[in-house]
């Protein structure tokens, strides 16, 4: 009896297992009819029922929804408001509603180095306003030389410039060789550099400067290291000086738009064995606080015959807030007379087709610049015509890519605030 009855469960646990494997079976050929039937893959399948259950979804949980969108707007424009009545209007802003913060959104504004090819490896068309950039490298590399570069390129546009000689060093016949107008230049010796950076941040806070060069940080000498006997170690007083100072100058200089360039020396690491030894004297707080760090290099000599009369420089972006950095740029540097923009406008328009260049024979367009690069550069310094219209096809075809990158974010952003509005 007891077998019987387990032959007769068996039997059943069988014809439920065949009923099982049928009804599977079943469900497998709709699912192939359904899915032959709308031409589409079990994924896209997933997906629409995934949209048609989310459009199903009760009108109660959108509602819930929409409730919570509307209550954290609202805490949020208490927000703003409280903040604004405590510290002022201004203090905390939407991107899209100010104009100040709408210049994040677009191309930001510079001042030219004077160099057609690094104001294109800097991304943005020169050096940025409202940032601190270092310009630093070995001796007789062309520091100072770039910096008065900016000043006198920045006094061809109107602005007014300021230069702190903490070396007390500036030559005002070389100055005026390279373009600077000397009579124009606000000029400041100073004693210490506490004082020094307070005559920075006296004048940044005043908005008139466009651009304030500092010459150099390592001849800002402390007070206290002034005052003491030669040979005392005043450790760390430097370095925290800058950092002091920096803290202050950087929300000044933003809100004024002016651009504060520090010149800064190299140093030899001691019992350095790997790696690189350089380093910049001041501490770290600059190479923090600055977007653009310029790293400039002798890379050969310039020769007449026997006699060197200038050097041609290698510039590396080694830091850069704005733009792709680790770009570099080279030009020449004449003694006495600066960049030699003529020789680059050659160079750089070989290197973007605009000028032909035929064995020793340079030619654009329809003018025939002449054998050899020296006579070129002679050919474009007697056609100034001629060299405006070269540079400026070289200029809108290097910083091409860059404004239409800008353009792009900004139509973007427009697109985003419009979904806002609407």
């Amino acid at each position: 009896m007891f077998r019987n009855l387990l032959v007769s469960s068996s039997i059943r646990r069988s014809l439920l297992f065949q009923h099982h494997q049928q009804q599977r079976q079943q469900l497998r050929q709709l699912r192939r009819q359904q899915q032959r039937a709308f031409h589409c893959s079990p994924v896209l399948l997933a997906k629409r029922k995934t949209a048609d259950a989310s459009i199903s979804a009760s009108p109660a949980q959108s509602i819930a929804e929409d409730s919570v969108v509307s209550n954290k707007r609202s805490a949020m424009s208490q927000a703003l408001k409280s903040l604004e009545s405590s510290f002022g209007k201004g203090a905390i802003m939407r991107m899209g509603d100010s104009e100040s913060s709408k210049r994040l959104l677009g191309k930001h504004p510079c001042v030219s180095t004077g160099s057609l090819g690094l104001d294109t490896v800097l991304g943005i068309g020169g050096l940025a306003r409202g940032r601190i950039v270092e310009i630093y490298g070995p001796e007789m590399s062309g520091k100072t030389t770039l910096a008065l570069q900016v000043v006198a390129e920045a006094q061809k546009a109107g602005g007014t410039c300021v230069f702190i000689d903490a070396e007390h060093a500036l030559d005002s016949a070389y100055a005026r060789s390279i373009g600077v107008n000397v009579d124009d230049l606000y000029l400041s010796q100073p004693d210490s550099g506490e004082q020094a950076l307070e005559i920075v941040d006296t004048l940044a806070r005043s908005g008139a400067p466009d651009v304030i060069v500092v010459d150099s940080v390592a001849a800002l000498v402390p007070r206290a290291e002034i005052e003491g006997d030669i040979g005392d170690m005043q450790i760390g007083l430097q370095a925290r000086l800058m950092s002091h100072a920096l803290r202050k100058l950087a929300g000044t200089i933003a809100r004024t738009q002016t651009v504060l360039i520090f010149i800064n020396q190299l140093r030899m690491k001691v019992g350095i064995m790997f790696g690189n030894p350089e380093t910049t004297p001041g501490g770290t707080a600059l190479k923090y606080y600055a977007s653009q760090r310029l790293e400039i290099r002798r890379e050969s000599q310039m020769k007449k015959g026997d006699v060197i009369v200038g050097n041609i420089v290698k510039v590396k972006v080694s830091k850069n807030k704005l733009a792709p950095p680790f770009r570099t740029a080279s030009f020449e540097l004449e003694f006495g007379k600066g960049i030699n923009k003529y020789a680059e406008a050659i160079d750089l328009g070989v290197a973007n087709g605009l000028v032909e260049r035929q064995g020793a024979w340079f030619q654009y367009g329809e003018h025939k610049l002449g054998q050899g690069k020296e006579k070129a550069k002679s050919y474009l310094v007697e056609h100034p015509a001629v060299y405006d219209e070269l540079y400026s096809r070289l200029r809108t075809a290097m910083l091409e890519a860059e404004t239409t990158a800008v353009a792009t974010d900004t139509e973007i952003s427009d697109l985003e605030d419009a979904k806002d509005v609407a």
